[in-house]
């Protein structure tokens, strides 16, 4: 019988790709998503599998899924700026309840779940770089502090599920990551910079562009995901790519792909925008003989031909959700 999996948040960046993953791999693999951020068009491809079903679910209530069930992987959440500011309350409640949920689940079915947390849970760091036991400096009031903290209860949570339950878990710590299926219009620098370039827009950097980021590709996070699912450790481990940029270099290496040389333009930077961002990845290396091989011009090379394959409509896509019924509860 072929292993069962959950992935919850499927029709996003990274639940698509998890999918594949799995897929390529002959798991059965249900996929869970309620479209606030998720697109369909992600994971289309595979709806005529035989070994893949979609439910149109927001795991913020009951989760359930009949027969045997080996694996969870909570991957829904907002995951940009835009997004978690915009819909604040529902982000704070998929990483408490629906983590809750997922872990009702996991313990009732005897399975193993990995959450994903995130880079975020550092804040701004005062540590660099940084590295698992380091415990952040967080603004739990400021507009990040939905994303932040949802994240970190997520983990306390997570973490009380397995010592008190003996629930099998496993903790991500996603850092920044890029590739194809990205949403253009998420506020995050890697889409925003390349289309703004596309529609012939000046690339806008916030800030005075010396804040740091680290930029793995999709493929080395999602193998580094099923490195540590697959692993006995039950604590944090940061999957990312060590190799820091600043955002003004970043900026330069998406414009040198241009034949138009995009203008650069500079706007005040957003409260609590954490001025530097780079995994220690240590640990990943030691425990899942894990780190990332595909290199930044490779990657972004990939993922420009993927947005440059996007239609006029896509390309130009604004924000057309109506994300207000979901903050009324």
């Amino acid at each position: 019988m072929a292993k069962r999996v959950l992935i919850t948040g499927a029709a996003g960046f990274l639940g698509s790709h998890l999918c594949d993953y799995f897929i390529q791999k002959d798991y059965e693999v249900i996929a869970m998503d309620n479209l606030i951020t998720g697109q369909m068009k992600n994971i289309e491809h595979l709806m005529p599998l035989p070994n893949f079903e979609f439910y149109h679910h927001d795991v913020s209530k009951y989760v359930h899924i009949s027969g045997e069930l080996d694996y969870i992987l909570h991957f829904a959440s907002p995951a940009s700026p835009i997004d978690y500011l915009k819909i604040p309350i529902q982000t704070l409640k998929v990483g408490s309840l629906g983590t809750h949920n997922l872990l009702g689940l996991a313990k009732a079915k005897n399975a193993r779940i990995l959450v994903a947390s995130t880079s975020e849970v550092y804040g701004d760091p005062l540590v660099h770089p940084q590295t698992e036991d380091y415990w952040g400096n967080v603004n739990p009031i400021g507009p990040r502090g939905v994303y932040d903290e949802a994240k970190r209860f997520q983990e306390a949570i997570t973490m009380a599920y397995h010592r008190f339950h003996q629930v099998e878990t496993r903790i991500v710590r996603i850092f920044n990551t890029y590739g194809p299926r990205m949403r253009l219009n998420d506020g995050r620098v890697l889409p925003a910079f390349i289309g703004q370039s596309l529609r012939g827009e000046p690339m806008t950097i916030f800030g005075d562009g010396s804040q740091t980021r680290s930029f793995c590709y999709v493929s080395d996070l999602v193998e580094g995901i099923y490195r540590l699912l697959m692993s006995d450790y039950p604590y944090p481990v940061n999957i990312g790519n060590p190799d820091e940029i600043t955002i003004s270099q970043f900026a330069n290496e998406i414009k040198a792909l241009f034949d138009g040389k995009p203008e650069i333009v500079y706007k005040p930077l957003p409260q609590d925008d954490p001025m530097q961002r780079q995994p220690n990845i240590s640990k990943a290396k030691e425990l899942l003989n894990w780190e990332p091989k595909v290199e930044r011009k490779e990657g972004l090379k990939i993922t420009l031909e993927y947005f440059k394959s996007l239609s006029k409509e896509d390309l130009y896509e604004l924000d057309h959700k109506d994300f207000g019924s979901f903050n009324k509860f």
